[in-house]
């Protein structure tokens, strides 16, 4: 259906970057169909390969059970073979400068194996030049300017499956062997103007990371980059690209993928389909209540997992998505809403990992991307999506027949059968709703919350922010405001489930894939043999110098402390090893001085250098019990800073004691409090959660008494 009366939803400088010619597109669905057109793609590179992600691992197989073309199968070792047969080929690949909460799942010392390791013409950077908790959040590749991907899929590791999504495929296994569950996402593949114009927005980002620019790749005919053999569902087609840009330096705020969100939504007139990892963007569930509140309005079908990420994505966004489906519902009055979850059936009950970030909105506009329907997605993090409108009926064929295909992988049936049902009923929801099956289906979803998990968990501005927010405006929220503050029974639980999420740390060092080398059991074998040494106290010290000097998280030193120790020894040791380790790694700050530092990090860090050197003891205090960057990173920082050595140390000693101890006595007694619950047990480990709460509450008070001051002090000034 063409829609020859409507203004156009794609609008060069408002919903979208650009509009370009592409003389083919081909839709690749999940991770096998990618990666294998990718490194067909990759093999005919002759000039430049432009790859940004927000993660990238080395050691990701790109191929799994195809034919030997010669070639290694890891990525790293892949891009380094094709790379040295080319002299004239030069690789640039920028990923995100990751935060720490992201260590545990991603390759440790990116930078070493893919800068040290490969050949001179490969280059390996992280993207660190973004605002405070904003990520690099694209997912690019650009060949010789003739031939792009972009989509939602990382080459990263948890990212391969084929469409079956078996429960259990023998190839679906991470880069140590571990299995993971199945997984969905989309990318799509373009070749001429659209490819060239993403090659330039990915020559930007890296001027923008590294401060060096690049040239254009010589013009090359875009069916030379085209990958063997494979087919292509459109061609000579008008691609929108959109994008998010926080605001920061020289770079100016850009919101166009929430416009083409906004705009898409705006324009449905029968059905609007939305598969998303999330959904808690305010803008976006407005436009859909609004909708869905109109007597005549368009259906709204929704597509999300089940569940998402690990226990801290669930007990965050899955709670403000919780929050978003009752929004929604409220406001459905005709029924047009329907909210299902893809569920793979399995002897462990599985549901698939949907990763995908894709709208249809009949079978008018179709967008495929890096950006959730989450509010950091429409204006923190940085976002680029492809978009394709229907001017004709090819293209509103190709839009629906996508469309059919993902609902028939989620189905366990064919394209055409969902066409047909579609088509039967007049209505997608009815459509659906015929085809809908036990065993591999779509699920109806619950969206009911726990009541106390809701009320005790923040607002979105802090846990999915669509702007972004400076160190002092953090602080501010961690805080909170006079008029806003919990009851002192709501702050302790919050404070009880902040120090209870360290049992589930724990955990997840030891069931999450992080390496043989780096784990709770591996750290405590160690800690066991500087035990039976003879200078077993320095010998702990020096680890925790050393492992602070590799940006080890200092938390699961004291884990192992305390699991070997004991609670007395384990306190003394731990606390004494994590202020050795930070009084070291001050001093390097120091002596290296404010300007390497700056090189070394960049302009948010040196925001919280300045807001250290302000606010002083307090700061230091807080920075270790609620950190806002990297435990090594803040002691650098402080010691390059106008901060005082005194104040910092105490600080790091008043700040680190409470979680030490509470880390300490939380090893030590909980197990046993577990298995046998006598009083004294379990009453030592509340009595602990209760102190910690109860001195984080007193903090709170403090620091919002200071800062207050201070904002009296710079408003008298001015």
């Amino acid at each position: 259906m063409a829609y020859t009366n409507d203004k156009p939803i794609l609008n060069a400088g408002r919903t979208c970057w650009r509009i370009e010619e592409a003389e083919r597109l081909a839709f690749l669905v999940d991770g096998a169909a990618y990666f294998s057109a990718l490194r067909q793609a990759l093999l005919k590179a002759r000039r430049s390969i432009l790859i940004l992600g927000w993660d990238i691992d080395s050691r990701l197989r790109l191929v799994r059970d195809e034919q030997d073309d010669g070639y290694p199968i890891e990525l790293g070792p892949f891009l380094n073979a094709v790379v040295k047969k080319n002299r004239r080929l030069r690789a640039h690949v920028l990923c995100w400068d990751f935060a720490m909460i992201y260590a545990l799942e991603r390759e440790w010392l990116p930078l070493l194996k893919l800068n040290w390791r490969t050949h001179r013409h490969l280059y390996f950077r992280m993207h660190d030049r973004l605002p405070l908790g904003a990520s690099f959040h694209q997912k690019v590749v650009v060949i010789d300017d003739c031939l792009a991907f972009v989509g939602g899929i990382d080459l990263s590791k948890w990212r391969w499956d084929t469409s079956d999504h078996q429960p259990h495929h023998p190839q679906r296994i991470d880069p140590n062997g571990h299995a993971y569950p199945p997984f969905h996402d989309v990318q799509v593949m373009v070749a001429g103007q659209a490819a060239t114009a993403l090659g330039e927005l990915a020559r930007m980002h890296w001027q923008q990371a590294t401060g060096k620019s690049l040239k254009a790749a010589a013009p090359r005919r875009p069916m030379d980059c085209w990958p063997d053999d494979h087919p292509h569902d459109l061609e000579n087609v008008s691609i929108g690209i959109a994008r998010t840009l926080p605001p920061y330096e020289s770079m100016r705020e850009t919101r166009e993928s929430e416009q083409l969100y906004l705009e898409g939504i705006r324009h449905a007139r029968r059905a609007i389909y939305i598969e998303n990892q999330y959904l808690t963007a305010q803008s976006i569930g407005d436009a859909l209540a609004a909708r869905l509140k109109e007597k005549d309005g368009p259906e709204v079908v929704l597509v999300l997992p089940y569940k998402t990420g690990g226990w801290l994505e669930q007990n965050t966004m899955d709670v403000l998505r919780g929050r978003m489906l009752k929004r929604l519902r409220a406001a459905d009055y005709e029924g047009r809403l329907r909210i299902w979850y893809p569920h793979i059936p399995s002897e462990d009950d599985q549901s698939l990992s949907l990763h995908s970030k894709i709208m249809v909105v009949d079978d008018r506009l179709l967008r495929i991307g890096s950006s959730n329907a989450s509010n950091r997605s429409m204006g923190l993090d940085t976002e680029c999506d492809l978009a394709i409108e229907s001017n004709g009926e090819e293209r509103a064929s190709a839009i629906a027949a996508f469309r059919n295909r993902l609902l028939a992988e989620h189905l366990d049936c064919s394209a055409d059968d969902v066409a047909d049902a579609v088509a039967k009923t007049a209505s997608l929801i009815g459509g659906i709703e015929s085809l809908r099956k036990s065993g591999r289906s779509l699920y109806e979803m619950d969206e009911s919350l726990d009541p106390d998990l809701d009320a005790a968990l923040p607002r979105s501005e802090l846990l999915d922010p669509e702007r972004p927010m400076d160190a002092e405006r953090l602080v501010g929220h961690l805080i909170g405001q006079e008029e806003e503050r919990r009851s002192a029974g709501q702050q302790l639980l919050i404070g009880s489930m902040l120090l209870l999420g360290l049992i589930f740390l724990a955990a997840a060092w030891h069931w999450t894939p992080l390496g043989q080398w780096l784990n709770m059991r591996t750290l405590t074998a160690a800690v066991e043999m500087l035990r039976q040494e003879p200078l077993s106290p320095l010998l702990v010290i020096a680890a925790f110098i050393l492992t602070g000097f590799l940006v080890m998280p200092v938390t699961l030193l004291i884990m192992a402390c305390a699991w070997v120790f004991g609670p007395v020894t384990g306190f003394v040791y731990a606390l004494g090893g994590a202020f050795a380790s930070a009084i070291s790694t001050y001093a390097v700050g120091h002596l290296a001085g404010r300007h390497i530092i700056r090189r070394l990090t960049n302009t948010r860090i040196n925001r919280i250098s300045r807001y250290l050197g302000r606010q002083g003891l307090l700061t230091i205090i807080m920075a270790r019990m609620i950190p806002v960057a990297p435990f090594t990173i803040i002691n650098m920082v402080a010691g390059a800073s106008h901060i005082r050595f005194r104040a910092f140390a105490l600080g790091t000693l008043i700040g680190m004691t409470p979680g030490t101890l509470a880390i300490v006595i939380i090893i030590t007694h909980l197990e046993k409090a577990i298995e046998t619950p006598k009083p004294a047990n379990l009453v030592m480990v509340s009595l602990v959660i209760s102190m910690i709460a109860l001195a984080v509450l007193a903090l709170r008070r403090l620091l919002l008494r200071r800062v207050r001051k201070h904002q009296e002090q710079e408003h008298a000034a001015d």
